[in-house]
């Protein structure tokens, strides 16, 4: 991922990095093991890389959150052992979550990081102050992207959109010293806001 010079300046004011997660935390695979019964239950594979990056932009005031169209326990399970401030699955037109995460941090959509690798995720890419896109983004995404990462969904692409957000705001040096000095500070463990479009359908 190369540096940008504009990016980096729309970087410095992110307060919030939200994500697609199928593509973009994952490779996009959905694979399915049997489960009580005949029941399949759809498992998902995450990478320890993005983690420790999501964890960082937590400590330094980054809120994070998800915005998807599928809904998986395991996403969920995800989003909460890291800290996320927001979970919201099952929609596949993102801007009503987008709006209402806006409305619940007071933010501005110039605040705003998404990343997201297709079509559905667009609409967002085009409010967000920080529009970022995975290397096996399709090119009409890589289009409405600021930055586009090295690295492919799942292995890393995150993390990379993660260290440049904390670089490009002046935190490197601190996260350095978490190493040099091997204290880490602890997660935050904030509550999350989970909305489940099938639970609203419901009602």
């Amino acid at each position: 991922m190369k540096n940008n010079a504009a990016a980096t300046a729309r970087a410095k004011k992110i307060r919030i990095f939200l994500m697609d997660v199928d593509g973009v935390l994952t490779d996009g695979k959905m694979y399915y093991l049997p489960g009580k019964g005949s029941e399949l239950v759809e498992v998902k594979a995450f990478h320890s890389l993005d983690g420790i990056g999501l964890r960082l932009l937590n400590q330094f005031g980054v809120v994070t959150g998800v915005i998807t169209g599928r809904e998986s326990p395991g996403t969920e399970e995800r989003a909460k052992s890291l800290g996320m401030g927001y979970a919201y699955q099952g929609f596949l037109s993102k801007l009503e979550p987008l709006r209402q995460i806006l409305a619940d941090t007071g933010l501005k959509p110039e605040n705003v990081a998404y990343m997201g690798d297709d079509l559905t995720d667009i609409p967002v890419l085009k409010k967000a102050g920080l529009a970022v896109a995975p290397a096996n983004a399709i090119p009409e995404v890589k289009k409405s992207a600021h930055l586009v990462t090295s690295r492919e969904g799942g292995v890393g692409a995150v993390r990379e959109a993660c260290d440049f957000i904390l670089k490009s705001q002046g935190h490197w040096g601190t996260v350095m010293n978490y190493v040099e000095t091997a204290h880490w500070p602890a997660i935050k463990k904030d509550p999350m806001k989970v909305v489940r479009e099938s639970d609203r359908r419901k009602k």
